[in-house]
């Protein structure tokens, strides 16, 4: 094992992921910690931060031991997280609250207070970031906190997201990056936060806790000795600013060429395309991040995704939830079942925020369609799959994408049976790269870039692009099931969704 060697820090809405990695993208040794979502109110999502925090630091030492890397080996460190949400802390980083997660919804009345008196708010703030404002995003968020917690925010030094957190534990120094400052909704045209947006939420009193905005590629500070001495790792060790989960794992991914389609099947359902500028179009639906490099990612979200079947396997199949070969045991379970789910059609809108994309609809809530006493547990479970898979053809629509291949990562993109079921529905050609942590190769890439041994994020990120992994090709046209399926789901889709 030659270095130098990088490590990615991933922190997931429920899981803390990391990985070291060479200049070549190859993976050495992962480590993972779940950290436990509290929901204390309806639409409520919460994070303890002293127990994320014991959870990075557990993960990063057991990387360390576990790896058999000598520390020194390691040249540094890149960060990526999920984005936006509150995490509000003191000068020396200590939080003041739980932490709240981009799923969160608190912040729906506020939102709805400031619709009745102008209608036209959201299509203001899509022409500024590009994004349909979610609840969970940081400005609203801040709102709601000064005017339900401003004893909180007297004592509060800087509001930033999850990675920013981390990044301030990790090295006393506190800042964020233009994929998250342009989204809380920020400019997507700057690519870093906006004075007007500040403004439209009335918190210019309140700007300064918003840390300062630098390029994911930049080195900030370095491993503060205390941290140093949990992990193993050496004292000084630099620390990037690094970037959000979606711009991290688009790195990562090798999915940074202009015009190359992606799609992230995780806990949130993503499907987009990379472009060298910032596309508005569709306007009003749909999200737009600023990735590093000056590049930009248009993307559709069924913000559930993996959750779906998290979901069904907790309510549906909880006698086997647990065990380690349940993938394998529901695989083999839909495969009773042909394709269409013998006429059951599954919405897969199971967030409580609903739905940013093919509309807008926070009332889109998931419901099976045409439920009757002959559909069994199979049936259910490949609905669910199928579900989802159509919802990513309606992603695909709402982008107008012409191209023929799409790159796929997540947890989903492990299950080659439900990656099949996307190609068929879809008619793409499916490729799914070797690897699983994209995310954590992406900030560990933004790392080496910070290091000098790229000259670019996009030269990084072409590094990694085509390098092995398995690809499904569409079967749509051999089994005309599969097209009855989808448009059964759509008739469903367009009797629920309001409007489309």
């Amino acid at each position: 094992m030659t270095g130098p060697l990088f490590i990615g820090l991933d922190a997931g809405t429920s899981l803390i992921k990391a990985a070291i990695f060479d200049l070549s993208g190859r993976q050495f040794h992962e480590a993972w910690s779940r950290t436990r979502i509290a929901r204390p109110h309806p639409g409520w999502s919460e994070l303890d931060p002293d127990e994320a925090w014991q959870a990075a630091l557990g993960v990063l030492k057991r990387l360390v031991d576990e790896s058999g890397v000598d520390s020194p080996e390691i040249a540094g460190i890149g960060l990526t997280g999920a984005m936006v949400g509150a995490w509000v802390v003191d000068e020396a980083g200590n939080a003041l609250r739980p932490g709240i997660t981009w799923e969160d919804s608190r912040t729906q009345a506020l939102i709805d207070e400031r619709l009745a008196a102008d209608p036209g708010l959201m299509s203001r703030i899509f022409a500024s970031s590009g994004s349909m404002m979610q609840q969970g995003c940081t400005l609203p968020l801040l709102e709601w906190l000064v005017r339900n917690e401003p004893q909180v925010l007297a004592r509060a030094r800087h509001v930033m997201s999850y990675k920013d957190f981390l990044r301030m534990k990790l090295t006393g120094l506190a800042a964020t990056d233009r994929s998250e400052a342009s989204v809380v909704p920020g400019s997507a045209r700057e690519r870093t936060r906006s004075d007007a947006m500040i403004a439209l939420f009335d918190l210019e009193a309140v700007a300064h806790l918003l840390p300062q905005v630098r390029d994911s590629e930049t080195f900030m500070g370095g491993l503060l000795p205390a941290v140093a001495q949990a992990t193993g790792l050496p004292a000084g060790l630099p620390v990037t600013i690094g970037a959000g989960d979606v711009a991290a794992t688009i790195i990562g991914v090798g999915g940074f060429a202009t015009g190359e389609a992606t799609a992230l099947l995780g806990t949130t359902c993503m499907v987009g395309v990379c472009h060298d500028h910032p596309v508005f179009e569709p306007a009003d639906v749909g999200l737009l991040f600023s990735l590093p490099g000056d590049r930009w990612y248009r993307a559709m979200v069924n913000v559930a995704g993996t959750l779906n079947l998290d979901w069904a396997f907790a309510a549906l199949a909880p006698d086997i939830a647990a065990r380690p070969d349940r993938f394998e045991m529901m695989t083999a379970m839909i495969g009773e079942v042909p394709p269409g789910a013998d006429g059951l059609v599954y919405l897969p809108y199971l967030s409580e925020s609903g739905i940013i994309a093919p509309v807008v609809d926070q009332r889109a809530r998931a419901q099976f369609y045409g439920l009757s006493p002959r559909h069994q547990r199979p049936a259910l479970f490949r609905a669910v799959l199928e579900g989802v898979a159509f919802a990513m053809c309606d992603l695909f629509d709402a982008l107008e994408y012409s191209g023929e291949r799409v790159l796929m990562s997540g947890g989903g993109a492990q299950n080659p049976t439900w990656v099949q079921m996307i190609a068929d529905a879809s008619g793409l050609e499916v490729h799914v790269p070797d690897g699983t942590q994209f995310g954590a190769r992406g900030a560990a890439l933004l790392a080496a870039t910070a290091a000098g041994h790229f000259a670019s994020v996009a030269e990084a990120s072409a590094s990694v692009a085509d390098r092995g992994g398995a690809t499904y090709d569409p079967r749509a046209d051999s089994d005309p099931r599969i097209a009855h399926a989808l448009s059964r789901y759509r008739e469903a889709r367009d009797r629920l969704l309001h409007p489309l």
